[in-house]
């Protein structure tokens, strides 16, 4: 009966991190905690390869509902995603010998810079704007953000989502609404390339990953309908919301840790 409800627990967070994930990214500040506390025996490897599980598969579905519905810039996205997809597969690689400890204080600095500068330009995303880089340099900084963000995504994960959204805005110009639609592709993209290093390892809890993918997917589909349905103000106020919360739990972990 303890191991149904922890499982039924770990469905229901799934659930709610797809939705998150879908509209602004930070889907995995909900899952991967919710792994640790209620799997405490496991190895961090196996929580971190089964949360990469469950989450390809409603980034996946969002991407999918997103491709379908919105006007995609494919010449920035697919560099993004390849190069994501192979620096997550690195930055997996690097969990066991840099210590997070040495990347957290950087990332919780990064996520308030976000929310100040977003809050403080309240047309910020709102509507599409012509790129920031130059376009002979688009593809160059499409690449370079992939490569960063893949690297991070694949190491440590919390706002990878938030950066990426984050980034797609203030340097190519989109709109919220299209930010996370281009996130969502390349986050699906992060997250396959990190299992590619966990599964073949055995870092992968196959009944509870494939059973939390399910509620993943279910999330992820309320939450691309809703992003859809409201545009961008409504991506920007959840993004927000998310970007708040990362930095309220970031900062509790540096400091309480």
């Amino acid at each position: 009966m303890e191991l149904d409800a922890i499982w039924l627990g770990l469905l229901v967070a799934a659930a709610f991190a797809g939705f998150v994930d879908a509209v602004a990214g930070g889907g995995g500040m909900i899952q991967v905690p919710a792994l640790f506390a209620a799997l405490p025996r496991e190895s961090p490897a196996a929580l971190f390869g089964t949360n990469k599980l469950a989450s390809i598969f409603g980034t996946m579905n969002a991407a999918r509902r997103y491709v379908r519905e919105v006007d995609m810039a494919w010449g920035i996205a697919i560099p993004v995603a390849v190069s994501a997809f192979v620096f997550s597969f690195f930055g997996a690689a690097t969990v066991a010998w840099l210590p997070k400890e040495v990347v957290r204080p950087l990332v919780l600095w990064l996520l308030v810079a976000v929310a100040i500068y977003t809050w403080m330009k309240p047309d910020f995303g709102r509507q599409a704007q012509a790129p920031r880089v130059p376009s002979r340099y688009l593809l160059a900084a499409a690449v370079l953000v992939g490569v960063v963000l893949g690297f991070y995504d694949g190491f440590f994960g919390p706002g990878a989502g938030s950066f990426m959204i984050f980034a797609f805005v203030r340097l190519f110009g989109m709109d919220f609404l299209h930010a996370s639609a281009t996130a969502k592709i390349v986050n699906a993209a992060t997250n396959a390339g990190a299992l590619l290093l966990f599964a073949p390892q055995g870092h992968v809890l196959w009944a509870l990953g494939l059973g939390m993918a399910v509620c993943n997917i279910a999330g992820a589909q309320i939450g691309s309908r809703l992003a859809i349905r409201h545009g961008s103000g409504f991506v920007r106020a959840v993004f927000l919301a998310m970007t708040t919360l990362l930095i309220a739990k970031i900062g509790w972990d540096t400091l309480f840790a």
